[in-house]
């Protein structure tokens, strides 16, 4: 995998959506914790393209294309050169990444 750049994962926020949870889940009570939860805002990681240890599975797969256009030198439009926020894809629970380009 070509990576020209690092790129720096941080927590930046957690949310829950309680109303969600409570209309469309059974059984057990849904709760905040769980998935991307155990991870505390402004936990970091630094990528130069592959997983990092330690970072949530489904979170990877929701985040790396947006890692990987960074590491490479690109930008999203409209946001601020080398950073993008984006979130998982935890309906009930997500959680909030900013990726910032390293470029020192």
């Amino acid at each position: 995998m070509f990576s020209r750049y690092k790129v720096c994962i941080t927590v930046v926020k957690k949310t829950f959506n309680q109303e969600l949870a409570d209309a469309y889940t059974e059984g057990e009570p849904w709760k905040p914790e769980g998935c991307c939860h155990a991870f505390e805002i402004g936990h970091e990681w630094i990528t130069d393209g592959h997983m990092p240890a330690g970072f949530s599975d489904a979170a990877w797969t929701d985040i790396q294309k947006y890692v990987m256009v960074l590491a490479r030198g690109g930008n999203m439009d409209g946001c601020k050169r080398g950073v993008f926020v984006t979130c998982c894809t935890d309906g009930f629970r997500p959680v909030f990444y900013k990726l910032e380009r390293i470029e020192s």
